[in-house]
């Protein structure tokens, strides 16, 4: 079976894993202790910490281990909420965020906070001019993420932090999906926070990161000891934070070779459907604002749950996002994108990475026209 779901998640690289292995048994001390045992494992920790920090363009001060994507933009949006509700209760995020996103700012709504849902156009792009309206001095938050995780859209997040620097707002981003498939410099981004998790770049589920700008106070958002520089108390994740430096190392290393191999596979996989289904397949998302790994395709009067059913005993890919795909129904990102329902229900999302050969991508086009092609002939 051909693997095409990597926005969902990406298999452990095994070279992850013999980072690993070692923290398994032999290096077992609490990275607390003073004793070599100890100091062992607060040395891995601090590689680590080292490692994605550069990732990034970060200082090692800067990075918070977290258990994932999710407590990272937990910790950001209701932190910056907390910190900052005396000044305003106005935060701004995109229309299609995901839900780790969208759910910690339901919540604050039920808790008084306004939350303004700035549209994107059909290429899966924010307003800016919108975004600059719904500025307010009220406005202490802002939320867009640099990729979207369906689409693969990127954000001009400079272009944001332009307007929210001066007028003093601060800027968030869920970055989950891009790290790993793009250059990211935090300083160029203008950030003064942004989301990482490890699982969507080859390390183990349940680690992931927080990027906070020196100078940016959060309140202390896990009350214990004082680990993660008295923000987060716990016995840290040594495994998994080990894993996560070196999926950071490895990501650095082999980014510029991988993102050009991967581009020039989802483009022969887009060029293969388009060429067999001519005026049947739509491309969702930007034409070249795109992550390099994500093509988001639209059979035309097609379910995409149905084409998903025939391909599952040949290809993996999803109808859109892992964590809040409607089976039933067209996805709420291409709702909000304004893509119409002949090619949205239509939608699959085919997501390429590390492990993907070019075999693989013939093969998966192959399958797809094939399954395409049976639908149509039934309509």
């Amino acid at each position: 079976m051909i693997y095409l779901d990597y926005n969902a998640t990406t298999p452990l690289d095994r070279r992850v894993a013999d980072a690993m292995l070692p923290f398994l048994f032999e290096h077992f001390g609490n990275p607390s202790s003073s004793h070599r045992f100890g100091q062992v494992t607060r040395a891995a920790i601090d590689s680590a910490r080292e490692e994605v920090a550069r990732l990034i363009g970060a200082s090692t001060d800067e990075i918070i281990f977290t258990s994932g994507g999710t407590e990272s933009n937990n910790m950001a949006i209701k932190g910056i909420a907390e910190r900052d509700v005396q000044k305003g209760r106005h935060i701004v995020i995109s229309a299609f965020e995901h839900p780790a996103i969208t759910e910690p700012c339901a919540y604050l709504e039920k808790k008084g906070f306004r939350i303004t849902r700035i549209p994107v156009d059909k290429t899966g792009m924010i307003d800016l001019e919108a975004l600059e309206k719904a500025l307010t001095s009220e406005t202490i938050l802002v939320s867009v993420m640099l990729a979207n995780n369906e689409v693969g859209t990127l954000q001009p997040l400079e272009a944001i932090s332009a307007l929210t620097r001066p007028r003093g707002i601060t800027l968030h981003s869920d970055a989950a999906q891009a790290i790993g498939k793009m250059p990211v410099d935090i300083q160029a981004l203008g950030v003064d926070l942004l989301t990482i998790a490890g699982h969507k770049f080859y390390a183990p589920k349940g680690i992931g990161a927080l990027y906070l700008r020196r100078g940016v106070a959060l309140p202390v958002w896990m009350h214990g000891a004082s680990h993660e520089q008295g923000r987060r108390a716990g016995t840290e994740n040594i495994l998994e934070i080990v894993g996560m430096g070196e999926a950071a190392r490895l990501a650095r290393i082999e980014m510029n070779e991988e993102i050009t191999r991967l581009q020039t596979l989802r483009d022969l996989l887009w060029q293969n459907l388009q060429t067999a289904l001519p005026d049947r397949v739509f491309l969702h998302g930007h034409p070249t604002a795109r992550l390099c790994n994500t093509l988001n395709v639209g059979f035309s009067d097609l379910r995409g749950l149905d084409l998903a059913q025939d391909l599952q005993d040949q290809v993996a890919c999803s109808l859109g996002s892992a964590c809040h795909s409607n089976a039933h129904g067209m996805s709420s990102v291409l709702q909000v994108m304004g893509i119409s329902p002949q090619t949205g229900m239509g939608a699959l999302r085919l997501s390429l990475g590390r492990m993907t050969q070019r075999e693989e991508i013939e093969k998966a086009a192959n399958a797809l026209v094939y399954a395409a092609k049976q639908r149509y002939r039934t309509l």
